[in-house]
């Protein structure tokens, strides 16, 4: 992969705000924990270096170290924030615990010129979120800028190229933050921002012919544009020799199955097999409560169900699905001292040996850049657009023991409530809506008789690629059309809620 900027993590909340950025200025990005293997790194043509932000100190014993091996690339590095005490503390400078620390808004003073700051107004205003200080560089490096609090916000060795800001030019209250990050990319690393959907699509198809030769791969479809994109970009790359797998698990969107297999049928030409495995997938998660359980059973059985299905078929060797840069961060794939958030299905929740090697064409996009791949691959508007639905479907919008009467009733809630927000023009507005079914139940009152039913809530969030999103307002009129449907149509329901968090603090599933 040409002119790629790797990112070190140090466990920033703002890491993969850093790669979004770049991304944005067509240049591609990877993340990756600061023990990466050098290997790992030799499998791009590294233009550059950024090491992350940390909640750590960089005098703290069990501190995230700076890899030596980043300088034997001969590239130049930018550190932000803790990245940047790391090249400073690195090279012998000194960096302190600061009395006064800074959080927020700050003003910044140029004092030098620089190729970082390269047409940054003299004074700027960025965002700081630091306790540690750098109070004395290393030889042959120098200060470039201060805070308004006399702290240095930025410095350089210019004859190795080598760049350190104690703010985070990443974040949106940086105001010249995408100009500086900017300048990092191309007056300093020199890259060309030619890293766009067409170029990702044939490096890809490259990559998959150089790794696959005259094998077979088997390609797990679920219904999703990410699944379609990869089966699609395989098909281009190999031809015959993919075969796409489509297994209805039992906990799919009301009238999924048959109008997904339509779809690829009639309107992308793929060769796509239906396996009906519901009752493998229920019987395995039955009296399975815990969410985390409920992916790791998943996972293991779609590898169960994938290898089982390859017996009946000829020899495959490759597993292709649709693993998103989301799924891995979440499921704490890249820095050890990353949280893991849940599970993915297609992460954390495979099992350990597999008898398939896995292909993962799409594992370094976001949402957004997987659409615009969709699209560029002709792919139509319609299903490009589709609301993400999850890999273990609705086991993770049931909380609680997953039955089929629980099943049918979460599918008939979000039928309707899917359909209204169509019918009013609302959900291509929507980055994803859908019903949840809660593990309790309330008292009602219909026809006069006392009920004692389930709760649905409904679930509206807008975001850019997953990893953050706010909550949708919609019109209260709509909402008190989806829950009098939901109540009067839905047998076993009696009440209807709505979940208005962010996230964070929440998740935009519930598991």
């Amino acid at each position: 992969m040409n002119n790629t900027i790797i990112i070190i993590d140090y466990g920033s909340q703002y890491t993969q705000l850093i790669a979004r950025r770049i991304r944005e200025l067509n240049v591609h990005s990877i993340i990756l924990p600061y023990d990466f293997s050098e290997k790992k790194i030799k499998e791009y043509n590294v233009s550059g270096f950024i090491l992350s932000g940390g909640p750590s100190s960089v005098y703290d014993k069990a501190a995230p170290y700076l890899p030596s091996s980043i300088f034997q690339f001969n590239v130049p590095v930018l550190g932000i924030c803790y990245g940047f005490q790391l090249l400073i503390e690195h090279f012998d400078g000194l960096v302190v615990g600061s009395p006064k620390a800074e959080y927020g808004d700050a003003n910044i003073l140029i004092n030098q010129s620089s190729s970082l700051l390269k047409e940054i107004p003299k004074e700027t205003n960025v965002w700081m979120s630091h306790g540690d200080k750098v109070v004395e560089l290393p030889e042959k490096w120098d200060v470039t800028s201060k805070s308004n609090n006399d702290i240095i916000a930025s410095a350089e060795n210019k004859k190795l190229n080598y760049y350190g800001v104690q703010f985070h030019p990443e974040v949106m209250h940086t105001v010249e933050g995408e100009k500086i990050i900017g300048n990092f990319l191309f007056k300093v690393c020199k890259v060309r921002p030619n890293w766009n959907s067409k170029n990702f699509i044939n490096q890809t198809i490259d990559i998959i012919k150089d790794k696959v030769g005259n094998k077979k791969v088997l390609c797990a479809l679920s219904g999703g544009v990410d699944s379609t994109v990869v089966a699609v970009i395989l098909s281009k790359a190999l031809g015959d020799n993919v075969t796409c797998i489509f297994i209805d698990h039992g906990m799919l969107r009301k009238n999924e199955a048959k109008d997904v297999m339509n779809m690829y049928e009639n309107s992308l030409n793929l060769n796509v097999e239906l396996y009906d495995k519901a009752d493998l997938f229920l019987n395995a998660l039955e009296n399975v409560t815990d969410p985390e359980k409920k992916r790791k059973i998943i996972g293991n059985k779609f590898i169960e169900s994938f290898e089982n299905i390859t017996k009946d078929l000829d020899d495959f060797d490759f597993l292709a699905q649709g693993t998103l840069y989301p799924d891995i961060i979440e499921s704490g794939g890249y820095a050890k001292i990353a949280d893991k958030i849940k599970s993915h299905h297609n992460v954390g929740g495979l099992p350990e040996k597999m008898k398939l090697t896995l292909i993962e064409p799409i594992n370094e996009l976001f949402k957004d850049e997987v659409r615009h791949v969709g699209k560029e691959l002709c792919i139509s508007n319609e299903f490009i657009m589709r609301h993400p639905f999850p890999g273990p479907g609705l086991a993770v919008r049931i909380l609680g023991k997953i039955t089929k009467k629980r099943i049918r009733i979460l599918q008939e809630a979000d039928f309707i409530f899917i359909n209204i927000l169509k019918e009013t023009g609302y959900y291509n507005k929507i980055w994803q809506a859908f019903a949840v079914l809660l593990p309790v139940k309330t008292v009602g009152v219909m026809g006069d008789k006392r009920t004692y039913d389930n709760v649905i809530c409904l679930r509206m969030v807008n975001s850019v690629d997953g990893m953050t999103a706010d909550w949708f307002d919609l019109p209260s009129e709509i909402l008190k059309t989806c829950s009098s449907r939901i109540v009067n149509e839905v047998k076993g329901v009696n009440r209807v809620v709505l979940d208005i968090t962010s996230k964070p603090p929440g998740t935009i599933e519930w598991e």
